[in-house]
């Protein structure tokens, strides 16, 4: 069987307050072509699929557009929520869904499978949505008991306890298990959101074992956890960047070969081949002067750009000069060489002499203590407002 998978599409996402939906709507083209030419039989989709709980219209259509023209490949379509997604709003209408489009967004879908077969007998697709610790920690236990810990580790363990013993009641079938989850050991980056219940965010690799393939949904950033769960077990990341942070991403989706059973305690045969998604534009950051900066935009005039700026003096018409070159700049930041980074802002004290907090105030602007002739000009003007206050 082959499987296609792919997660956290946020779609709603901004990036530094430039809308990304031209963006998305453009891997959504490329994921349909590359579904029909490699003739995928199912695509799951782990999460995150909206970026936040109540998506713009817009979005809506676009993920309703998704999931038909998947549909239409005669690819079946498995998802389910993410901790950005709602699971209920994400789930609405899936009892009227169209044939081969499943959404897997409650606690009671953990007990109802996907079925898919292939010429190796029955493929079983279990849908993990974003089990949030104080929410399911007592749906997660029969009626009458106490709840589970309040942890990720001891939501995920119960829920995979249920996949596992629903799964044995069908001999010899694979597994396939999407879950949206921070796995110990997993990398993480700027965009993703804390998860963090107790101070512990994730869920220990060893938890997740057993399973024929374990297709994750959370971290942006495509990474192999086979390892470390002992069973094949991938994030394949989002498909655009979301924060500089992931400028050195390769943004990918995942085509899972899923072949025969294996024996006793052996999993199946799973090989996994990473494939490039679409990049529109890359995301660059750029340090330097600002004549260092600007000799690259033959380079990278066309990327969305972070310039870091390090002159001595912060050049007049920073930004104007900047948005010439780089046209998609997104974020600058003065930070001149040998000047200390400062934790937070100065504190003002209510005593403080006015001239010393601009003196201070100018200081922490340009990285160097006034010269005495601006500290001439700041006194200057101080005195001039002084003296329209006392005249009045």
């Amino acid at each position: 069987m082959r499987i296609l998978h792919t997660s956290d599409w946020h779609l709603g996402r901004t990036l530094h307050k430039v809308d990304l939906h031209e963006h998305q709507a453009a891997f959504v083209d490329w994921l349909v072509d590359l579904v029909r030419e490699r003739e995928v039989d199912v695509v799951v989709i782990p999460g995150d699929v909206y970026d936040r709980a109540v998506p713009a219209v817009t979005s809506v259509k676009l993920l309703d557009s998704a999931l038909a023209r998947l549909a239409d490949t005669g690819a079946t379509v498995v998802l389910t929520s993410g901790n950005h997604d709602s699971p209920e709003r994400l789930g609405f209408g899936r009892g009227l869904m169209r044939a081969g489009v499943h959404l897997l967004t409650d606690i009671p879908g953990i007990e109802h499978p996907v079925s898919v077969e292939d010429e190796h007998g029955e493929v079983l697709l279990f849908g993990l949505p974003y089990l949030e610790p104080d929410r399911v920690r007592t749906e997660l236990v029969a009626e009458g008991e106490a709840p589970l810990a309040r942890s990720h580790e001891a939501v995920t363990r119960a829920a995979l306890d249920r996949v596992r013993e629903r799964a044995a009641a069908h001999p010899g079938a694979r597994t396939v298990v999407l879950a949206h989850t921070f796995v110990t050991g997993g990398e993480a980056s700027d965009s993703e959101r804390d998860l963090s219940v107790g101070g512990v965010d994730s869920v220990p690799a060893g938890v997740l074992g057993g399973i024929d393939y374990l297709a994750l949904g959370h971290l942006h950033g495509c990474q192999d956890l086979t390892a470390a769960v002992g069973a094949p077990a991938w994030y394949s990341g989002s498909p655009l960047a979301f924060s500089f942070s992931e400028r050195t991403h390769r943004k990918s989706v995942l085509l899972v070969e899923l072949g025969a059973p294996g024996s006793g305690e052996e999993g199946a045969e799973v090989t996994v081949e990473r494939i490039q998604a679409l990049v529109p534009r890359r995301l660059t950051e750029l340090r330097g002067t600002l004549e260092q900066i600007l000799a690259q935009q033959d380079q990278h005039g066309s990327d969305w750009v972070k310039a870091v700026v390090t002159d001595a003096a912060r050049p007049a018409h920073l930004q104007e000069h900047l948005r010439q070159g780089f046209p998609h700049l997104l974020l600058t930041e003065y930070a001149p060489d040998g000047r200390e980074a400062r934790e937070g802002t100065p504190v003002v004290r209510r005593e403080a002499n006015p001239l010393e907090v601009m003196d201070e105030f100018l200081a922490a602007v340009t990285g160097a203590d006034p010269t005495p002739a601006e500290h001439d000009v700041l006194e200057r003007a101080y005195r001039h407002v002084r003296c329209d206050q006392e005249a009045s």
